[in-house]
């Protein structure tokens, strides 16, 4: 009991600033201490929020690109339009200059470069990648261009060099040395799976190609060149497939012509399957290596053939073009030439006399025909 009486109690006070002992301060309170406790916290959270701000403004000012403007609500996109004349022309004359063994000649060059100049912008296909497919694309300006090629590796070269160029490979199952076979196919299933007028992408026909993606075999194509894929030795995949696929499209794409173009007409698979799908009686023009058809969809198409007359004796004349002249013309045509000389150079494929038939489409678009 004697230690427990003898227990004292020590009441600590805190100290409070020398400036508040004075006489008329009025003593600290919990309230006070409270109030003062809250203006800090606020105080705090409002620096800390100009603080995020303007870091927030800088991080956004440091995203943007220089000399970029805010886009306008409801803006409208520019729609890019054809080529300026000059720039097209340009093109066409540097890459006439360059042409080199492989390549199509100055003059052939210049003929596709007319009919897309009629045509363009438009929906151009083309089976084969080769020097001269950049500058289809960049004659096409504005409108849409696709190349399809056998060599997935080349087109992903090409798609991965050249930004904005849509190719596709394909996987060719013919060959060259199929072609009678092949034909004969064909003309047994004309009225069925080969018929002229289909949706591909659900044919059954050998020559058709179906393995394209979808959407494209629902495009109104305007133009198709055909310079692909190799058809120079038995064992390549021949042409036969992409000339088929090019009538089919033509006719099925809607009422609108379409101009198709054959590369290396002077082959046989070329000539063989053009007059089988393409029919002589759409030939506006041939010369050399290069023969222009025009296909007409719609109810100007049979259903059960490609051609309406296959009987026909006559046949476009593949005369020489007039290469000095060719910077003058703009569009693919035959130019008819009346001397002797240029009758003459028809002799080694008709007899003579030889009657030529001159049809003019519009100023700039004539045609002939040799007729028997």
């Amino acid at each position: 009991m004697k230690g427990f009486a003898s227990t004292r109690l020590i009441l600590l006070h805190p100290s409070l600033p020398k400036h508040a002992a004075g006489a008329g301060s009025p003593p600290a309170t919990p309230l006070t201490a409270l109030l003062c406790s809250h203006h800090r916290l606020c105080l705090v959270a409002f620096l800390s929020f100009l603080t995020f701000a303007s870091l927030l403004t800088l991080l956004n000012t440091a995203a943007r690109p220089p000399n970029s403007t805010p886009l306008l609500p409801h803006a409208a996109v520019p729609v890019a339009g054809p080529l300026p004349p000059h720039l097209f022309d340009a093109l066409l004359h540097y890459a006439c200059k360059s042409v080199t063994a492989g390549q199509m000649a100055d003059f052939e060059i210049r003929a596709v470069a007319g009919v897309l100049r009629s045509r363009g912008p438009c929906n151009l296909l083309v089976f084969g990648l080769g020097p001269e497919s950049l500058l289809w694309h960049s004659l096409n300006h504005g409108g849409r261009t696709v190349f399809v090629d056998e060599n997935q590796y080349y087109i992903a070269h090409y798609e991965e060099r050249h930004p904005g160029l849509e190719g596709y490979d394909v996987a060719y199952a013919t060959k060259v040395s199929d072609l009678q076979p092949l034909l004969a196919d064909a003309r047994a299933s004309v009225a069925g799976d080969c018929r002229p007028v289909q949706n591909l992408l659900f044919s059954d026909c050998r020559l058709a190609i179906n393995d394209l993606p979808n959407h494209l075999y629902e495009v109104a194509w305007d133009v198709i060149l055909v310079d692909g894929p190799r058809g120079y030795s038995p064992e390549s995949p021949g042409r036969m497939s992409a000339i088929y696929t090019a009538a089919v499209l033509a006719r099925s794409g809607g009422a609108g012509p379409t101009d198709v173009l054959v590369h290396d007409y002077g082959r046989e698979v070329e000539r063989v399957c053009s007059a089988e799908f393409l029919c002589e009686e759409n030939l506006a023009a041939a010369a050399d290596q290069l023969a222009h058809f025009v296909i007409h969809g719609g109810a100007a198409t049979r259903k059960d053939d490609f051609c309406f007359n296959r009987s026909t004796t006559s046949t476009a004349a593949i005369l020489p073009f007039d290469q000095p002249s060719m910077g003058n013309i703009s569009n693919l045509e035959i130019l008819r030439h009346e001397s002797q000389r240029d009758q003459a150079s028809l002799s080694p494929l008709y007899p003579l006399p030889v009657k030529l038939q001159v049809h003019e489409i519009s100023p700039s678009v004539r045609f002939a025909r040799a007729v028997e």
